[in-house]
């Protein structure tokens, strides 16, 4: 989940354009968890970024005259963001779909608030709260039971197996999105949210080709591999619908409602993200089975630690915000 500054003037309808772009990206499991059975992570989040370049195109075109405009900072920090957020991280994400439970995966990225104001703190010198040294680490704890199938059994498979694969990749990639977070703000700060998000996709582009590059699999084998021929036309939806329905369109969506959302209710409204990715990998595919997306169940437990990690990601928030709002009485809240 992302987090950000916003503007003085609010809306009515800001909190609802917020919960439409974040379930929105909800639905990407979708998309995302067919395509890992056709390419590996790395060659997903490369032909993601292609289609998002093309798609932010004429944004950035539109808005070129505002490029000189931001200082060399803003610049540094964007371009961490593509690379920490928008490629590395997405691979990991990818990864974590590919060899754990979605629904777990999605559930336990709910911590990466937790990291982003860690980070805060040690990138802007952000105060943390008293509160935040309770819930961090009880939202970190209830993360290690939502990622353990069978409860009575937490000790000794940590001891024997140590954390699955998926989890693995999860909380790799929560780091890496809780560290974009914290850098889209530096830049977010002098550049336009439209813009930043088509240069973010840029840059994001270019390190996944220096990755594919790095990785051996700039070539056809890899960008085009036998099983691709009897699955073009669905592959090709499949890449479509994960490049605009969960990726340009929400994330427009989501910044325009951002700008007319308090900072502290548009952290409720982000939960929608949550909601729709367990619509996605566990509600439907159990109500309508099908070969693509095989449902991915939450036992009780799982359920009700999920539960206890997002309400401990909460009180971080509110208690970052009431701290927030103490030390600087001209934000809103």
């Amino acid at each position: 989940m992302q987090s950000e500054q916003h503007a003085p003037e609010t809306r009515s309808y800001g909190p609802w354009l917020v919960a439409l772009g974040a379930a929105l990206w909800g639905t990407e499991s979708a998309w995302r968890i067919p395509l890992t059975k056709i390419f590996s992570a790395e060659v997903i989040v490369f032909y993601e970024h292609v289609l998002m370049t093309f798609l932010f195109l004429p944004v950035i075109i539109a808005q070129r005259k505002y490029i000189r405009q931001a200082p060399a900072k803003a610049y540094g920090y964007l371009i961490f963001s593509g690379i920490a957020g928008s490629a590395v991280g997405t691979i990991f994400f990818t990864k974590a779909l590919e060899y754990g439970n979605a629904s777990v995966v999605n559930v336990l990225l709910n911590i990466q608030p937790v990291f982003s104001t860690g980070l805060a703190f040690f990138l802007f010198r952000d105060r943390l709260s008293k509160s935040f040294f309770f819930w961090a680490p009880f939202a970190i704890l209830s993360g290690m039971l939502l990622s353990i199938e069978h409860p009575t059994q937490i000790f000794s498979s940590f001891q024997t197996k140590g954390l699955s694969l998926g989890t693995l990749f999860a909380l790799t990639c929560a780091l890496f999105w809780g560290m974009s977070t914290v850098a889209g703000r530096g830049a977010m700060l002098h550049i336009p949210a439209p813009l930043a998000a088509g240069l973010r996709s840029i840059i994001g582009l270019l390190t996944m080709t220096t990755v594919l590059l790095f990785t051996g699999k700039f070539h056809s084998a890899a960008l085009y591999p036998e099983l691709l021929s009897s699955n073009l036309r669905q592959t090709i939806v499949l890449f479509v619908l994960l490049s605009t329905i969960s990726g340009g369109i929400p994330t427009c969506i989501y910044f325009l409602g951002l700008k007319y959302t308090k900072a502290s209710t548009a952290g409720y409204f982000e939960m929608m993200q949550t909601i729709a990715a367990l619509l996605v990998t566990w509600v439907i595919p159990s109500i309508f089975p099908n070969r693509l997306l095989p449902s991915s169940p939450l036992s009780t437990h799982q359920v009700i630690a999920g539960a206890f990690l997002i309400f401990a990601v909460v009180m971080v928030e509110r208690a970052q915000q009431a701290l927030s709002k103490k030390t600087n009485p001209t934000i809103q809240s």
